[in-house]
């Protein structure tokens, strides 16, 4: 019998070893998002991860938002995060929670340290305290404040809390090491007034925990196992440790850092997203250019293939870059066994077949995928006259083109051949129509006498299709340019959004809904947008095109 090897990765090595040895009775991880914008491919990972933990190891998984800094947070954000967190199918149950509802436990925690002599008030400016922190090859200075009384500090500490003080006016921090080689232990501020309306909790306080300080409470609060957070991190985690042992936690989480993951040539940031959508470059943080979840869902992308791009890039210690092919590569396996194909003209001529007659119209039986039978197959109107693709014509071919220009004949895909018997122009030389006959006894696209057609094309009823509008994306990078300019901004691809008003769909896409995808015939997968389709004027957008000289490292 044959040894099944088992791969782990180092998250699931340390795990496992914690169950082993009697660290942990049940597993709980945790996605503990900050409000202030949304969510994109990065997070995924997070979220994936987090969640996948939580599912094998038969634990607990923990929605919590950390929304401790009321300067850049909203209800907006909260909202579009749980839609994201849930669509991609992590369950947090009943286990929704805020850093906020934990703020009587951190002030009482800061007072805590307080009174064990491990916190201070300090009178330092923000520009002070970053000159007496010191540098990586300096030890810092102690605060002039450093050794105020308990009873000094618990007044002071209070009357921040009252609301006494301005903004900047006083901090407290935590008293560790002001030599320490890491910076973050040379007596890192825990709480800061800041006079802001609070989302969830209104005016209710005025001074606010830092993240290094609340992060720790709140995995502990909630019975966090494992605190799986990203590289960046790492240099924080003897200050998490200080912290949850300082304020004796019985059952204190483990931080464990691993690689966050980088796509490249996308925009991710924040602060340039914020930017492209104030200055109308992109109409909302869910358009279909970015990698904001939303936006991967409104463009098309599944849950199944950002689950699997995401085990494709795997969990490691190492920061690398991911080509974002490989997230195209997931969503076209995804889609390809799922999703009927139907025809599409995006850029239509006007096809008339000379000798069918006038006013007929047959109901072709037509397979919505060969390649996956269980889809079943559907009825597609043919008539005399039809559109076709402007690109499928050619008044001049070159040598080896095998499809319509005069004198030739060529297969209308699931219908008849036809033979092209002219066409014509107007004023400015821009074909409007091609003339063709047809041969009515190849229905279906097979001929009886057994001839051969080198040639096949796609078209839509002229008389039945419906008219779309259809949105073509690139990356909103310039690939070849790179992310940014040397200024810092944004090196934008003026061809990301190429807009087609004039395209026509097969009937049965009227009854689409918003998020149905399609593999349109010859030119890709397409998605019904959800924001701006409606059943009069039909919106498709391309999520990506049929093909791609991308490969798996392990196929290349």
């Amino acid at each position: 019998m044959d040894n099944e090897t088992v791969s782990r990765n180092f998250i699931e090595q340390i795990i496992e070893k914690d169950i082993e040895e009697g660290n942990c009775e049940a597993i709980c991880t945790r996605f503990p998002p900050e409000p202030n914008g949304y969510l994109h491919i990065g997070h995924a990972k997070s979220i994936l991860l987090n969640y996948g933990l939580a599912q094998k190891y038969n634990g607990k998984f923990n929605l919590r938002f950390d929304d401790t800094n009321p300067t850049k947070e909203k209800f907006e954000f909260v909202e579009s995060i749980k839609a994201d967190v849930e669509w991609l199918g992590a369950d947090w149950e009943d286990r929704l929670f805020f850093a906020s509802g934990y703020f009587q436990q951190m002030y009482e925690a800061a007072v805590k340290l307080i009174q064990k002599g491990k916190a201070y008030v300090c009178d330092l400016t923000p520009e002070e305290i970053r000159e007496y922190r010191g540098t990586l090859t300096e030890a810092g200075k102690e605060s002039p404040c450093r050794n105020r009384s308990i009873e000094e500090n618990l007044k002071l500490f209070e009357e921040m809390r009252a609301g006494i003080y301005k903004d900047g006016e006083k901090v407290l921090r935590a008293k560790i090491d002001m030599a320490s080689p890491n910076i973050n232990m040379r007596d890192p501020i825990i709480y800061r007034v800041a006079h802001m309306t609070h989302h969830n909790t209104g005016d209710a306080w005025c001074i606010y925990p830092m993240y290094d300080f609340a992060h720790p409470i709140e995995d502990a609060i909630e019975g966090v196992t494992h605190s799986i957070c990203t590289l960046e991190f790492e240099d924080h985690r003897p200050l998490y440790d200080w912290v949850v042992r300082e304020l004796g936690y019985e059952h204190p989480p483990k931080q464990i850092e691993f690689a966050k993951l980088y796509l490249t040539n996308v925009v991710t940031g924040k602060r340039y997203i914020k930017k492209l959508v104030e200055d109308g470059i992109v109409d909302g943080w869910d358009d279909p250019r970015l990698v904001s979840i939303a936006a991967l869902r409104r463009r098309g992308f599944t849950p199944e293939s950002i689950k699997r791009f995401v085990e494709l890039c795997g969990v490691s210690k190492s920061n690398s870059s991911v080509d974002y092919a490989m997230l195209e590569y997931c969503i076209r396996e995804d889609l390809k066994l799922k999703r009927p194909r139907v025809m599409a003209v995006l850029d239509p001529v006007k096809l008339v077949i000379d000798n069918y007659p006038e006013g007929q119209t047959e109901e072709l039986l037509v397979d919505n995928n060969l390649e996956n039978p269980a889809l079943g197959q559907r009825t597609v109107p043919f008539s005399r006259e039809l559109y076709i693709e402007r690109e499928d014509f050619m008044e001049e071919p070159p040598k080896k083109y095998r499809r319509l220009y005069p004198g030739n004949e060529v297969r209308l895909m699931n219908a008849y051949f036809v033979i092209c018997t002219g066409f014509e122009k107007d004023e400015q030389g821009n074909i409007i129509k091609i003339h063709c006959t047809y041969d009515p006894e190849s229905r279906g696209g097979n001929s009886p006498d057994g001839r051969k057609v080198r040639g096949t094309i796609h078209w839509v009823s002229a008389e039945h299709a419906k008219k779309a509008e259809i949105r073509l994306y690139e990356n909103i990078i310039d690939e070849e340019k790179g992310v940014y300019n040397e200024d810092g901004s944004l090196n934008l691809n003026p061809n990301s959004l190429i807009v087609k008003t004039e395209c026509y769909v097969e009937p049965s896409l009227g009854q689409a809904e918003k998020y149905d995808s399609f593999q349109f015939v010859r030119q890709g997968f397409f998605c019904v947008d959800a924001k701006d389709s409606s059943g009069d004027a039909l919106v498709f957008n391309r999520i990506v095109s049929l093909k791609s000289s991308y490969k798996l490292p392990s196929q290349a």
